[in-house]
């Protein structure tokens, strides 16, 4: 064999094959854009993200943040890109998404060892190693090759895109900027003084957070309008299944007139500049480029219809001439069932040739998919020394061999403990984020949450410490 085949260019696709060139294996890598885009893309760069900006929280204290120091000192190559082109956003990572895709890109073409192959593919080689990173979009055709092969029907669920608004057309007389419970007035503070110094507060603007507080009747008024607005009808299917982690806005709101109030609107940490007091509810806006001119509503993911999305969010405080630089979109979300098909590595059990990375796998979320085709990748070397090695293909041999050689990281490890979940069977599987539940729990039971936490990250780090 004289290469790796990589199809789909995407987080998992691209971060794949940066990690099998830098072995100095040879890889084809194809992207069906421009040639063909999915609903939800539209940039023609590599790596492109549609849901959000944010790759989430850097604290080490939180899974996914863990999950990201863990890629860093694994010697992952697109964590230290969005390091690179991160904007401010408290203690997450939040990225310019079109920074970070023209990145990626640069990084991948310019590689001597990856061809970039423009193209949409509609089978699946049989003759060399493939990683099939295709994403939550996979063509119709490449689809139903693997029903075929994975013998199982697709399974899917639907998930969603927020809105982003033009920073000029939010009236500042009622927004303001801040992290949580950083801008909290404190109890000795007059509000005259509070207003002038969150007013010239450098430090409050550069935060990455514009906030949008609501009285209680403009809460309940908002969430009726949004309850009663129309959304778009998803007629492909017939099986409409919402991911927990990226659930509608308007779906949300329907369980209840405060399940939003302890959701993604909760007023704790917050002061209203209007009143000096702690508001009924906060809407968060969080920087999505750069130039700090385009702000994400943050878990305003939505399948309302484009003109509704204008009425209904238009009703917030200070969104009233809010001009949207792009709607929010809800989308297909496709994923194999992986614990019947993929062992810890990605790879396919019955079909050593063939490696699966990012959502398709079950896996959910950017560094989650970056760190599934990480482990793809590393492991796709492995079989490609194998089948090197050897002088005559034997399958018993090769899976002899693979089985001893192949990396596998510690379940007490996320990235361990994601591998292991997609691939250990069990009933109903669903889409899994990075979270300390599917870690084993520590020999000694700590009550609180974050020196447990600060321990369960410990113990990860000291078990990444290996030679790859």
């Amino acid at each position: 064999m004289d290469e790796i085949l990589v199809i789909g260019g995407g987080l998992a696709g691209c971060e794949a094959a940066l990690q099998i060139s830098k072995r100095g294996i040879k890889v084809k890598l194809y992207e069906m854009k421009p040639v063909k885009y999915s609903p939800a893309h539209s940039n023609e760069d590599l790596a492109e993200i549609v849901c959000s900006n944010s790759f989430k929280s850097n604290l080490l204290t939180n899974a996914c943040g863990l999950l990201k120091e863990e890629l860093r000192r694994l010697g992952g190559e697109l964590i230290p890109i969005a390091d690179s082109v991160s904007i401010p956003s408290g203690q997450a990572l939040a990225v310019d998404r079109e920074k970070f895709a023209e990145k990626v890109t640069e990084a991948v073409e310019n590689n001597k060892n990856i061809e970039v192959i423009r193209k949409e593919i509609t089978g699946i080689p049989k003759d060399k190693i493939v990683i099939i990173a295709t994403g939550p979009l996979t063509s119709e055709d490449l689809s139903k090759k693997i029903i075929e092969l994975t013998g199982k029907n697709k399974l899917f669920f639907y998930d969603a895109a927020a809105p982003i608004v033009e920073k000029d057309s939010i009236d500042m007389n009622i927004a303001f900027y801040g992290n949580r419970y950083e801008q909290e007035r404190s109890l000795d503070e007059s509000i005259e003084d509070w207003i002038a110094r969150k007013k010239n507060c450098d430090e409050d603007k550069n935060s990455g957070y514009i906030n949008l507080p609501m009285n209680k009747e403009e809460y309940e008024k908002f969430v009726y309008e949004l309850i009663n607005a129309e959304v778009v009808t998803l007629h492909d299917f017939e099986k409409k299944e919402i991911f927990e982690g990226c659930m509608p806005i308007e779906i949300m709101a329907k369980r209840g007139i405060d399940t939003l109030r302890f959701g993604p609107l909760k007023p704790v940490g917050f002061t209203d500049i209007r009143t000096g007091k702690r508001p009924y509810a906060v809407i968060q806006l969080r920087q999505d480029n750069t130039e700090g001119n385009l702000f994400n509503i943050v878990g305003f993911q939505t399948n309302l219809k484009y003109g509704e999305q204008k009425r209904v969010f238009s009703l917030i405080p200070g969104l009233e001439n809010a001009k949207f630089a792009k709607y929010g979109v809800m989308h297909r979300n496709t994923f194999i069932n992986s614990p019947d098909c993929l062992d810890s590595t990605y790879n396919m059990k019955k079909n050593r040739n063939i490696f699966f990375a990012g959502q398709i796998t079950g896996v959910e979320g950017y560094v989650e998919s970056i760190a599934s085709g990480f482990v793809a990748g590393i492991n796709a070397c492995t079989l490609f020394n194998i089948y090197n090695e050897l002088d005559k293909y034997n399958n018993e041999i090769i899976e002899k061999e693979y089985e001893s050689r192949k990396i596998v990281f510690s379940k007490e490890t996320v990235i361990g403990a994601l591998s292991n979940y997609i691939s250990v069977p069990k009933e109903n599987f669903q889409p899994m984020n990075a979270n300390f539940g599917i870690l084993p729990e520590l020999p000694n039971k700590i009550k609180d949450k974050k020196e447990r936490y600060g321990k369960l990250a410990e113990r990860s780090l000291e078990k990444i410490k290996i030679k790859i």
